[in-house]
């Protein structure tokens, strides 16, 4: 009985032995698979490379073989300073720099430096020329500007050459015959993209108003100009407006006070054939009216020019142009104008397309306030412009025009990696 008992004993045993050797064993939590994802250095390359490759010639993108000496001092001027489109100049600018320093191994003292300076208020004429003397009184390497005023800075220009400091322009180009190379969008090519969008948008109908941001800006009036000769040329069922200029609203504020005042306009608008007075010939009046001379040289009262707003300049125009469907407007400051007067007018059906990419414009696209923008690349103009610059310093030639490129931006493609590399601030 007694091994009987055992031998159940043994056999229990080893059925528990055999589970237990079947038992598999419990596997570790494993987390779920997740989308990879760029590490933040690397999406920061890809998008400076992004910028980079649309510049033209390519190797205005590439610093390799620019063998500056230790120390060089490179100087950029622009038209502003805190706007996000200048920051992405500086940036640009630096990196090109920074890229030099690697290539060459400087450090401490020896590297190369580039200082950016723009006027506190953006589009101040006076203040850029006071940086461009200041800038040369240091006696940079070279020098790049993006000038305000095409006419403005010769003075300086001069002096530059007497004291070999080679300039280059960006952005905006200068007229004088000493530029070393000029940096820039095809703006006349950007111009007339923005008009074809703008035909697709109007399905080939309707008046578009021409807001152009500055008359002193020979890139500004290529925008324009070729934007009112794209849609003339090809979009017959078309039209647009003169251009206004937003650095001109004086001149418009003054024509709206004249008409408030009972003064005619000074551009002869509303003019009538004199009229037969009805009295005999050799009658005496004895308050005569003043002659139409001598109201059109009347001065205009300085309170009543005073009380007309930026606002009401700009409304004036929409009263000017009732049938307009869409609005071109040279620059994000200008769009964005255009976008919060249309918001006010209740005028949200007009179709807006501007330029540039700062943060405001873009809430504004994905408000659908704006149709479209085309995106200048404000990064490859700065990285460009040093490798000009250091080119200059090494006489070893330049392209006398680069083209830094752009691209077009709507609602469709804008969270695309492609448009989101080209976005300035994010």
């Amino acid at each position: 009985m007694k091994k009987k008992w055992i031998a159940a004993l043994v056999g229990v045993c080893m059925a528990v032995l055999t589970c237990a050797c079947t038992v598999e064993p419990e596997k570790p939590d494993v987390p779920a698979p997740t989308e990879k994802k760029e590490p933040e250095e690397d999406e920061a390359e890809l998008a400076k490379q992004a910028k980079l490759d649309l510049i033209s010639p390519s190797a205005y993108g590439d610093t390799e073989g620019l063998d500056v000496e230790p120390a060089t001092y490179f100087s950029l001027i622009g038209k502003g300073s805190s706007e996000e489109y200048w920051k992405m100049v500086k940036a640009g600018a630096e990196a090109a720099v920074a890229d030099l320093n690697k290539a060459l191994d400087y450090e401490g003292g020896d590297k190369v430096k580039v200082v950016y300076s723009g006027p506190g208020e953006s589009d101040n004429v006076d203040e850029q020329v006071n940086i461009l003397d200041e800038e040369l009184a240091r006696y940079p390497s070279a020098l790049g500007i993006a000038v305000i005023d095409s006419q403005s800075c010769n003075v300086q220009f001069d002096l530059a050459v007497q004291n070999s400091i080679p300039i280059i322009t960006y952005d905006s180009l200068s007229s004088y015959q000493g530029i070393m190379a000029n940096i820039t969008t095809d703006n006349k090519k950007a111009g007339a993209e923005a008009a074809v969008h703008m035909a697709e948008e109007l399905e080939e109908e309707g008046q578009v108003l021409v807001f152009a941001h500055d008359s002193r800006s020979l890139t500004c009036r290529q925008r324009a100009e070729s934007f009112a000769a794209e849609i003339k040329e090809n979009h017959s069922e078309m039209s647009t407006t003169e251009i206004y200029y937003r650095d001109r609203l004086d001149e418009l504020k003054e024509k709206i006070a004249r008409e408030r005042v009972g003064l005619p306009s000074d551009d002869g608008a509303g003019e009538e054939e004199p009229k037969d007075s009805g009295l005999a010939e050799g009658t005496l009046v004895s308050e005569p009216e003043p002659a139409k001379e001598d109201l059109d040289e009347a001065e205009v009262p300085e309170e009543a020019l005073q009380e007309i707003t930026d606002e009401e300049a700009l409304a004036y125009i929409f009263e000017k142009n009732p049938e307009i469907k869409g609005i071109f407007a040279t620059n994000g400051q200008a769009a964005m104008q255009m976008a919060d007067l249309c918001t006010d007018q209740e005028k949200e059906d007009i179709a807006i397309i501007g330029y540039d990419s700062d943060t405001e414009e873009i809430e504004a696209l994905k408000e659908g306030r704006l149709a479209g923008l085309v995106v200048q690349n404000p990064y490859g103009m700065g990285y460009a412009a040093i490798v000009a610059e250091a080119r200059c310093v090494l006489e070893i030639g330049n392209e006398a025009e680069i083209d830094t490129g752009y691209i077009w931006v709507d609602e469709e493609n804008l969270d695309s990696k492609e448009v989101q590399r080209m976005l300035y601030i994010k």
